[in-house]
């Protein structure tokens, strides 16, 4: 840099000349350089604080962003940055065979504590103690109160009322966290398929939900499946059906003073379940703990349909029958001797009431409900026959429907199978099975003799099961079932429009304890197929402990309990399942009077 003299010589002798003092100019010269020197200075120091300025501006920007950004958005727990550490909340929805939701999940938030980021613990305990009750309020602040405690769940699920509320206590040491709940939009409807969910893995950010019972159990890996892409689960259950047959269910059982009640509706060629109900039952939103003592059958979760195995009586009977004429050891006209006396092994077999049918076709004997008759047919079967002919149906294995509780449904069976117990089995006692069980042996008499598996999950046609009968030998069973409607002990299971066939069973209920049977305790069942012409249905329904009261004695029999249930329960569904009555000209005629 090019410093100017402070003294230059031309200008010094051109002062003296003049007669000027030299000292001025070094003096002016001196100003004008420290002046230069200060701007520059000046300058430099201003680029300076500009730079320091916007780099403060920046920081402060950025920090300032980063809070508000925290402050709007949800607490997290720090994960790991390794692959899998975080937990996968989603679940695919489950729909019933026409795509209505029956689960799905919900957002929402649940509610955690830092103790020590707490301002008032206790009035926070006292105002939550408020807001839940199940909440105890000393209690509370006593954990609030650790100082080793460092974090506290208060509650897992919170509605948007009860989160607002929350938000109201206005404590900053209490937090919400995100997470997905599953929901069961329609209450207890299908409580026993659906069974229910709960939380597995939890974090403050989300909560995995696994299932917990039912079909949601059965195939919780496949709903929690990123893979599946939220593609549902689509059940064979049909949700109006299975509303209009709880509600006929329920009507049925508490009209009948029965302890507890269960119905199944099986399509009979694709073994299809389009309902099954048990009852009493629960809502798989609050699903209740199960019983810790007592019989597992009196709690709500327990499913009667499936698990509940019973001895189901005289429905068994269109079996030794179908089975006889299979082999060819009689026809539906072969004529039995169903008189008294008849001993098995040293024990009398009786009748209902004490009744002599005498001599009887087998067609008769399904008809009016013979102990003595098919006792006699299974006599003829053997014992190596009939097991080979009912394990072809399903009854020697726990039924193989989509639902952890079917596990618990395997059938009892004697300890030694004995000439008396194919006598007694013929008729229905001595082996326990569940209703499901008997719906897809009904089944197999329906669809023309292809045994068929009970299924949860919508199918695409009819199921390639094993032949156990001819088709012939199923029509005339079929026919036989139709004839104890029109003919014999089960005429309250007629439904105008609709061609019923079924059978009774009456079983009286095995002690708990000490062995024996209850003078005064019934398992009632009713298996019918419609329209019995053409079937393409089978509904069970089975009522534990029923009394019908309305005549002067009371009354426990099959035909007065279950079957009228059953009669009102295809009448509601039948329109359901798209099926149209069919009346003959007198039918029309007879129908017509009667409503004018």
């Amino acid at each position: 840099m090019t410093r100017t003299p402070l003294r230059p010589l031309a200008r010094v002798l051109d002062a003296r000349e003049k007669g000027e003092n030299p000292d001025v100019i070094e003096r002016e010269n001196r100003r004008l350089r420290h002046e230069k020197m200060r701007d520059k200075s000046r300058l430099r120091a201003e680029g300076r604080l500009l730079v320091l300025a916007v780099m403060f501006f920046g920081a402060f920007s950025v920090i300032g962003a980063r809070m508000g950004m925290i402050s709007a958005s949800e607490p997290q727990e720090p994960r790991a940055l390794a692959a899998g550490a975080s937990i996968a909340a989603t679940r695919a929805d489950i729909v019933d065979r026409q795509g209505r939701v029956l689960a799905t999940n919900m957002s929402t938030h649940s509610l955690y504590a830092h103790p020590h980021q707490m301002i008032d613990p206790e009035r926070a305990a006292r105002e939550l103690a408020e807001l839940f009750p199940d909440l105890d309020a000393v209690k509370l602040a006593t954990r609030f109160g650790d100082p080793k405690r460092k974090f506290l769940w208060i509650k897992k699920k919170l509605s948007p009322e009860q989160m607002q509320a929350v938000h109201e206590i206005g404590e900053p040491g209490l937090l919400f966290g995100p997470r997905e709940m599953r929901l069961y939009p329609n209450g207890a409807i299908a409580a026993h398929v659906l069974g229910g969910a709960s939380f597995g893995e939890e974090g403050v950010h989300s909560a995995e939900v696994v299932g917990t019972a039912g079909i949601e159990k059965y195939y919780d890996a496949n709903l929690r499946d990123p893979a599946r892409e939220g593609v549902p689960l689509q059940l064979s259950i049909d949700l109006t059906v299975q509303a209009a047959a709880e509600d006929v269910l329920s009507s049925g059982m508490k009209l009948m003073n029965a302890k507890g009640a269960a119905s199944v509706l099986m399509d009979v060629h694709t073994g299809e379940v389009l309902s099954i109900v048990s009852l009493p039952d629960f809502d798989p939103n609050d699903r209740p703990n199960p019983l810790t003592e007592g019989n597992p059958s009196d709690s709500p979760l327990f499913n009667r349909a499936v698990q509940g195995v019973y001895e189901l009586g005289s429905t068994f009977k269109i079996f030794a029958s179908a089975q006889a004429i299979q082999l060819g050891l009689a026809n539906a006209q072969t004529v039995i001797d169903t008189s008294p006396p008849f001993k098995v092994g040293g024990f009398k077999i009786g009748e209902f009431n004490n009744k002599n049918y005498g001599k009887a076709t087998v067609e008769e004997i399904i008809v009016k409900s013979s102990n003595r008759g098919t006792g006699k047919l299974a006599l003829a079967i053997g014992v190596e026959r009939q097991q080979e002919f009912l394990r072809s149906l399903g009854f020697f294995e726990a039924p193989p429907i989509e639902i952890v509780e079917a596990r618990g449904g395997k059938p009892l069976l004697p300890k030694k199978w004995t000439d008396l117990s194919a006598v007694t089995i013929s008729y229905g006692h001595g082996i326990s099975t569940s209703p499901l069980h008997l719906a897809a042996g009904y089944a197999a008499i329906a669809n023309g003799g292809i045994a068929v598996k009970p299924t949860l999950l919508k199918q695409a046609g009819p199921q390639d099961g094993p032949r156990v009968m001819t088709q012939q030998v199923a029509g005339v069973s079929q026919q036989m079932l139709r004839k104890v409607v029109t003919e014999g002990t089960a005429s309250f299971g007629e439904v105008p429009g609709y061609n019923v066939g079924g059978k009774t069973g009456t079983a009286d209920k095995p002690k708990e304890r000490g062995g024996g049977y209850y003078d005064d305790k019934v398992i009632n069942s009713f298996a019918s197929i419609f329209p019995a012409d053409d079937p393409k249905y089978v509904l069970v329904v089975t009522l534990d402990e029923p009394v019908e009261t309305t005549g002067e004695k009371p009354r426990r029999t099959a035909g007065w309990t279950a079957v009228p249930v059953a009669a009102e329960m295809i009448k509601r569904v039948a329109p359901l399942l798209g099926l149209r009555p069919q009346f003959q000209i007198g039918e029309l005629n007879s129908e017509s009077s009667a409503s004018d």
